[in-house]
């Protein structure tokens, strides 16, 4: 297939080209390469991925990037609790309008294929999160990132198809190494500052969420584009694997083992109550979906890196989303 990707400069989009172009897609890219990447920008190019520099709320910029395409992948986002809370209005230009539009112009340039970026936060607090919440759980977002994400969802999946095969994809909140690196991610920023030997607060330790690899998030987009158009049609699927429920506490503990090393103090906060566990049987009972890494695989991965400075200085703003 002809497949767009929306922020497929971003930090799961440059993993989701590799896996596309791998299964022998042609792949466009739109990013407007909001964190200076133009390193990975130039890296997609010479994988022969045809790149247009553009925002998604560009009616122009998402035209070529549709035209002819029989797929869209849309990740492009103000991605994130924090970086939604920094200016709401933007966030939501490009979380909602924009992505209303990505839907829409997709319907009328009679794109066949459309996966949508969601998230588990979408949960929000569960009355008992000790009991993994599927699909049909009831919704709860307790951020704007969420509420966005909530809204977008139910238009996609609640307007008249008009022959587009829409997916909404509720990942995990996700870590590992990637061509756009991130450390404001809880595996991975915990992981940065205890290897530095920062002393790190946690807040919320023995609140649940869960997490699955950013090569793995990837996966399973170019899964759902592989997979029957009749198992994924109007489909919402939790993107993850059940045993990848970690409270902050666990995280710690597996970071801290693994170092040998570790200052860590706990604190008492309420802007982030989210607290849940998801199960994830949908996606692998139904498409056959196994993450092949698991949080201590992400851990190690993370650790050499930073040994082998292959981030420079991992305390950049560049990897950000704030």
């Amino acid at each position: 297939m002809k497949v767009a990707v929306t922020g497929g400069a971003g930090y799961i989009g440059a993993l989701t080209v590799e896996e596309l172009l791998d299964a022998g897609h042609e792949v466009r890219v739109l990013d407007v390469l909001l964190h200076d990447q133009e390193p990975v920008a130039a890296a997609l190019a010479e994988l022969g991925v045809d790149l247009i520099r553009g925002d998604v709320r560009d009616p122009q910029a998402r035209a070529a990037a549709l035209e002819g395409a029989d797929a869209v992948v849309h990740l492009a986002a103000i991605v994130g609790d924090p970086a939604c809370a920094v200016d709401p209005a933007l966030s939501n230009e490009v979380n909602v309008e924009g992505s209303r539009s990505v839907a829409s112009d997709a319907r009328a340039a009679g794109v066949r294929r459309l996966v949508f970026a969601s998230t588990c936060s979408n949960y929000g607090r569960m009355a008992d999160p000790t009991v993994p919440i599927s699909e049909t759980g009831e919704l709860q977002p307790v951020s704007l990132y969420a509420e966005q994400k909530v809204a977008i969802e139910r238009e996609i999946l609640g307007s008249p198809a008009n022959g587009l095969v829409a997916t909404c994809l509720r990942f995990a909140t996700v870590y590992g190494v990637a061509r756009r690196m991130r450390f404001d991610l809880t595996v991975n920023e915990f992981t940065r500052d205890l290897w530095a030997a920062r002393p790190l607060e946690v807040f919320g330790e023995t609140f649940w969420r869960p997490y699955v690899h950013v090569r793995d998030a990837a996966r399973a987009i170019a899964l759902v584009l592989a997979s029957p158009e009749e198992k994924v049609a109007a489909a919402v699927f939790n993107a993850g694997h059940s045993d990848e429920n970690y409270r902050k506490l666990d995280l710690v503990e597996l970071i801290t083992g693994r170092l040998g090393r570790g200052e860590v103090s706990y604190v008492k906060r309420s802007e982030d109550p989210r607290d849940y566990k998801v199960s994830f049987e949908k996606i692998r009972a139904e498409l056959g979906f196994e993450p092949l890494h698991r949080v201590p695989d992400g851990i190690d991965e993370i650790v050499r890196a930073l040994e082998a400075g292959s981030f420079g200085d991992p305390f950049d703003a560049r990897f950000s989303n704030t």
